[in-house]
This record gives structure tokens, sequence and C-alpha cells, in this order.
């Protein structure tokens, strides 16, 4: 057994090429970006050749269409804004920030949905103001 580990070391050694090192976990233990094709030390495991894949379509979610921002500008032009959202700018403009940030997660349920919230409603504000 004790001269496998050291058998395996030697040609880990010998192998291995630490072209680029990536740091990993919390021990900082440095590791080659490519495996060693044995089944011992830090890069173990079968040699591969990574493939470029094409991007999943998953990977859009959440993104904006120009087409549904065209529409949503239309409602938003037509419908105007809700009464929490006019509350939320009033707020907004006597300078009560925290204030507004807690009716709009009151509403809107998450302290993220209602950050990004304010933020809107503060860009309408600069927009008017530079108009």
């Amino acid at each position: 057994r004790a001269w496998l580990w050291g058998r395996a070391a030697s040609v880990a050694s010998t192998r291995c090429t630490m072209s680029t090192v990536r740091l990993t976990g919390f021990t900082g233990h440095p590791k080659g970006e490519r495996k060693t094709g044995l089944a011992v030390g830090m890069d173990k495991g079968h040699v591969l050749t990574s493939r470029d894949l094409k991007p999943k379509p998953s990977y859009r979610k959440g993104k904006l269409n120009k087409r549904v921002a065209f529409v949503r500008e239309i409602v938003r032009e037509v419908a105007g804004y809700a009464p929490y959202e006019k509350r939320t700018m009033e707020l907004l403009k006597v300078g009560k920030e925290k204030r507004a940030l807690k009716v709009l997660k009151n509403k809107l349920g998450t302290h993220k949905r209602a950050k990004a919230k304010r933020e809107e409603m503060s860009g309408v504000l600069r927009a008017q103001r530079t108009k």
C-alpha cells in the first residue's frame, strides 16, 4: 500500500502541469485546472475535454424584451400609477426614503421588491424634474 502512495505522488507531480491555479473550498489548496487521470491526489479524476455548450433558454429568464417594455410603457401611460405608488412618490418628494421603503415592503411583500420599486419611483421623480 505504501508503494502505491509514493508512486501516485511521483506520477502526479510529473504529469500535472499547473498552468492556472484555482483555490477551492476553505483550505486554500491550489488545484490544477485539468485532472491528472489518477485515482488519488488533489487533481484526481478522469481527464476530460471541456465542451462549449450553447446557452440554455432558461438563462434568458427575467431579461426584458423590447416589445414587453413597449407594452408596459403604454399601459403605464394609460392607467397611471396605483395609489400606493403615488403615496410612495409623495414620501420620496418629502425625503422620507425609509418610510417609503416600509410602505412598499408592506404592500409588495419582500424587501428586494420594495427596494426595486423605490428605485423605480425615484427614477420617475427624477425624470419629472428634468422635464
